[in-house]
This record gives C-alpha cells, sequence and structure tokens, in this order.
C-alpha cells in the first residue's frame, strides 16, 4: 500500500488487514472493495451503516440482486465478501452479532475447466515463428506455461532471477505469498535458452530490466497483452475450442493426470493450497478415460 494512504473506513480498514496478512492480489483486493462498496450503498440508502447490517438487512439486498437479474456466480462471490468482511467485524468485536452467520451462499454447479488436446497443444505451440524476437518470446512463454502450469499473472511477472535453467526449475511466488519450484522440463528450457539468447537482447533495446520477458516497449507484459497473442496463435493453428488465460494450466493438470501422475503432485505443481481445488481436474480426466474406452474397446 502507498505510504501515504490513510484508511477512512471500515471497508479500507478491512482491506489493509487483509493485504497485509493474508498477502492477496491486488485483483482479489479489488473485488471485495467492489462488493462491500454495493452492499454498502445499498444500507446507505435505508439510512443504515455497514456495522448496523442485520440478516433480513443481507437477505433483502439477496432479493434485488435477484430481481436485477444478477448471476449465481456474482451473488455467490458477494456473499464471500460479506461472509469475510462481517467475520473480521466480530473478532475486531466491531459487531456482536455476525449476520451471515445463519445464511448459505447460492450452489453452484462446478463446470469444467475447458482445457486443449495434446494434438491443439502441439498446433499451438508450433504456430510461433522463432525468427521473429516477439514470436520467439512467445514460443517461449508458451512452452514454459504449457511445461509449469503457471496462472498468466505468475508468467508475465516473471523475473530473471526466479529461473534457474542449469535446474530446469523456476521458482513462483503464487496467492498469499506461498512459494513453489516447479520443473520446466526439458524443451521449455531449450526455447527459453534460445528466447535469452537471440531475442530478449533486441526487446529491451539497450534498456536494463530484469523481467524475464519484456514486451516490444521493454516494459513488463500485462496479462491482457499475452491472452491477445495467446488467441492469435490459436485462430492461426485453426484450434476451435473456446479459450480462456488458464486453459494451458488446465491442459497442463489434465495431460499430467491422463499419462498417471498423483494428484497430491499436481496439486503442489499448480500452487493449490487446497485438494479440493486440484481435484476438479480429476471430472476431466475420467471423462477423457471414458471417451477413449468407448472410442477404441471392442464393446465401447
Amino acid at each position: 500500500m502507498p505510504a501515504e494512504y490513510i484508511p477512512d473506513s471500515e471497508i479500507d480498514l478491512f482491506l489493509d488487514h487483509l493485504w497485509s496478512t493474508k498477502g492477496l492480489s491486488d485483483n482479489t483486493l479489488s473485488a471485495y472493495r467492489t462488493d462491500l462498496r454495493h452492499f454498502d450503498r445499498h444500507q446507505q440508502l435505508k439510512g443504515l451503516k455497514l456495522v448496523e447490517s442485520s440478516q433480513l438487512d443481507v437477505r433483502d439486498y439477496l432479493a434485488v440482486r435477484f430481481d436485477k437479474g444478477f448471476a449465481k456466480t456474482s451473488s455467490a462471490r458477494m456473499m464471500s465478501s460479506l461472509r469475510r468482511f462481517f467475520g473480521y467485524l466480530v473478532v475486531n468485536k466491531q459487531i456482536n452479532t455476525d449476520p451471515m452467520a445463519l445464511l448459505e451462499s447460492p450452489k453452484l454447479a462446478r463446470k469444467l475447466p475447458d482445457s486443449l488436446s495434446e494434438d491443439d497443444i502441439d498446433r499451438l505451440l508450433s504456430e510461433p515463428q522463432t525468427d521473429d524476437p516477439i514470436e520467439c518470446r512467445d514460443k517461449a512463454m508458451l512452452e514454459l506455461l504449457y511445461a509449469t502450469g503457471l496462472r498468466v499473472s505468475e508468467l508475465v511477472g516473471l523475473t530473471m532471477e526466479q529461473l534457474s535453467l542449469r535446474q530446469g526449475l523456476v521458482r513462483i511466488v503464487g496467492k498469499g505469498g506461498k512459494e513453489r519450484l516447479v520443473p520446466l522440463g526439458e524443451l521449455a528450457v531449450s526455447e527459453v535458452e534460445n528466447y535469452l539468447k537471440f531475442a530478449r537482447v533486441e526487446l529491451l533495446k539497450g534498456k536494463q530490466s530484469d523481467v524475464l520477458f519484456p514486451s516490444k516497449r521493454a516494459q513488463q507484459m500485462t496479462r491482457q497483452t499475452f491472452w491477445h497473442r495467446i488467441k492469435l496463435y490459436a485462430l492461426r493453428a485453426n484450434i476451435s475450442t473456446e479459450l480462456s488465460p488458464h486453459t494451458l494450466r488446465h491442459a497442463f493438470a489434465t495431460h499430467l493426470l491422463n499419462h498417471g501422475a498423483d494428484l497430491r503432485v499436481v496439486q503442489l505443481l499448480l500452487g493449490h493450497s487446497d485438494l479440493s481445488t486440484t481435484q476438479i481436474y480429476t471430472h476431466v480426466a475420467t471423462a477423457r478415460l471414458a471417451s477413449l474406452h468407448s472410442e477404441h474397446h471392442p464393446r465401447g
């Protein structure tokens, strides 16, 4: 947080608490802020402060959101924000009763993540042309992303000191400030070495930077920019699967499980704190196995 920043509300104090104790990302903190401010405005229209909120107020707010057609996923996230916020107020003795205590969040169907087949991955990773500095960088990034299962935000934020090509490892600082070491694999090491040897110096244009994969302006690339690069190569490779910024991360996990990797190993590589978060990939792998059985078994 900036040194001159002075919190002036319960929401600001709560967000400061999350930032200092949980190490949450700016995106996550921004989502909490948005949710809480919307509820705060709802309460202000009723002449109430946040600390005066009751279970009835929350139910009323949920009804308003339902009438306005908000998606269940949006309301579930909002409920999570309120639950954490009011829990914080109870712990800090700012309120005596938690208005969220007896409220359940909307039940959501777990959506299986979209993934790419191994053939799709081969075609996607073959698209960038390494004689062009930008595409050479992109090829190294795609190979590293598929080899490690990093989040796109983790990939674009990589610095030179986080990479050890000699050991074939990358050190990641993930959500909550948790560190993990992830192996790169021979192909990724080869492509990153090639990029460092021929392309990175051209992208930096004489500037000094610790960013591993700088943009053409010699700065850290944004997640959005790299996402657009992925879509470009998918288009060139005639890949019809609907992509998301996490598609290669999903493919990494799914393909590992398809080839017999242990679920807890995949959990560690992905940086999931809870095994249940990783378990959704077992459904993807099981569906793939069922499809293969149906296709190839004589009585399938």
